[in-house]
Parts: C-alpha cells; structure tokens; sequence
C-alpha cells in the first residue's frame, strides 16, 4: 500500500473509533438533561398548570365550551420525541366545562361531564412551555403508548453504571 492510503485508511478507522467513543458520553449527557429538566418541571409545576389553562381555555376547544376548572392529577409521564429529541411531559388532569351561553352545546346534558385528558407540555431551549394542547380521553400512560412511534420513555432515575466522570 502507498502512503496516502495508509494514512487515509488510519484517519478513517480513528474518526470511526471517535465516533464510537462519543456515544456513551452522549448519552450520558442526554441523561443528565432529561434529570435536570424534570426536577426544573417539579420545582415550576404550579406555574406551568396556571399557563396551561390560560392558553388552552383561548384555543376555543372544544368548540362552544367555557373552560371552568381544571383539576391536575400526580402522575406525569416524561418522554422524547424520536424526531426532534425535545423533551415532553404529560400531565394527569379533569377538566370540567361549561357551555358558552346562548351557544349550541348549552342545553346539551353531557358538557357537564368531567374530561380526562394529558396536559402537553414541552422543554426546549434551557426552559418549560406548553402550547395549551390537551390529549383528550387518555391519561399520560396512555399518551404515551398511543404515540409510541414518536415518542420513548424517559426515565426519571439516574442511569444504571457508571457514566464519564463518575469516581469509582
């Protein structure tokens, strides 16, 4: 072999190897976002709830109904969406309605039915958001599986052996 091609094929297998190299640490890393963005949701929660209602009673959906109350469950489910990599959590919660006056759902008996549905929220740039959107008729556990092709599980555990950095 002549010498640029051994040095080629070298430059390769060591970019390769780099490459393989830098996986763990990506995860590593990918993990201790997805802790310190989950503690963050746990420390803001309250205030995320109060912005949520706000902008979900504004969408004017469901169509002809008043958001009167929402009551927020425990259960929050943590996940990545597969194409974006954006973290997301879904949160438990009862929404109860009521017909807009002199509309076309008031004299309808099943608006004061209590909604279950998973409260959308999303972390991007360093920060929690949501856009108002509700996943009616599931809870978080169920968001989850229906959207599987999505979204993936996020733990909220730290990952299992050691990771880059850690004494042993």
């Amino acid at each position: 072999m002549t010498e640029p091609v051994i040095i080629a094929a070298l430059a390769i297998s060591v970019a390769m190897g780099a490459s393989i190299a830098a996986q763990p640490l990506r995860r590593w890393r990918r993990a201790r976002q997805a802790r310190m963005a989950i503690r963050e949701f746990k420390v803001r929660r309250e205030g995320l709830e109060a912005k949520f209602v706000e902008l979900a009673s504004r969408l004017g959906k469901p169509r002809g109904l008043i958001w009167k109350e929402c009551d927020w469950q425990e259960p929050v489910t943590f996940a990545r969406d597969l194409q974006s990599g954006l973290l997301t959590a879904f949160v438990g919660v009862e929404i109860h309605f009521e017909a807009v006056p002199g509309g076309d759902m008031e004299d309808v008996e099943a608006v004061s039915t209590i909604r279950d549905a998973a409260a959308v929220f999303h972390y991007q740039s360093s920060r929690w958001g949501t856009g108002g959107k509700a996943l009616f008729n599931m809870n978080p556990a169920d968001a989850l599986t229906r959207l599987e092709g999505q979204f993936e599980p996020v733990l909220e555990g730290p990952p299992k052996g050691p990771m880059p950095g850690d004494r042993v």
